[in-house]
């Protein structure tokens, strides 16, 4: 069961959906029309969210995407970040999706941290460390590339190994590091994402 500070946030963020333009509807639905093929298929959907360092927006929407299939009760769906490079896994970054309701734990002391997160109870915890999009262990063949900033997206034109690629770029709340914004800014961010990517779960229907 999805933690109860998660859910309730997680309920919120769906009466955001109006929110959304048409025109990144649209394209937010190519995405739910890739995921449901996939189901379509009896495939497991895989889904790699990559953003230049791995540190901030490729992180929210990897998490986001995992809490929302078990917000809708979907199917095994696999979901990971990437970066063009690695660096860590952002501190501001880190505090806001504890904020909105994910447990994080730091696992491995080090340069790129490893951390333990959770977003239910009895659960496995997921381990989030910057990484290379291609680094295990993110797969290689049959995935979803979902690029989230336009530095990555120009970078990396053409990912090895995806079936589907889409750009859905977010604006990047480093600019307001050190800044009395901060929080608040990353916060913003987090709930964009998280809205954006239960839309595209949301959109998916699978007969059990």
């Amino acid at each position: 069961m999805i933690f109860q500070e998660l859910l309730e946030n997680t309920k919120k963020l769906t009466q955001n959906f109006v929110t959304i333009a048409p025109n990144r509807k649209a394209q937010l639905e190519t995405l739910s029309a890739y995921i449901q093929k996939k189901y379509n298929d009896k495939k497991t959907p895989k889904l790699i969210v990559i953003c230049t360092h791995n540190s901030r927006r490729s992180h929210l929407g990897q998490l986001w995407l995992a809490a929302a299939a078990d917000y809708y009760q979907l199917p095994a769906l696999e979901s990971f970040s990437g970066g063009t490079e690695a660096t860590a896994f952002n501190p501001n970054a880190i505090a806001a999706v504890q904020r909105i309701g994910f447990q994080v734990a730091k696992e491995v002391e080090a340069k790129n941290p490893i951390y333990n997160v959770q977003w239910k109870t009895d659960q496995e915890a997921y381990q989030a460390f910057s990484k290379r999009f291609e680094t295990a262990p993110n797969p290689t063949q049959e995935f979803a590339a979902i690029m989230v900033c336009t530095e990555a997206d120009e970078g990396c034109p053409f990912v090895p190994g995806t079936d589907f690629r889409i750009a859905l770029p977010f604006e990047d709340p480093k600019a307001f590091d050190g800044t009395p914004q901060e929080a608040a800014k990353y916060d913003e961010r987090c709930e964009q994402i998280g809205t954006e990517m239960l839309y595209v779960l949301s959109k998916v229907v699978v007969n059990l």
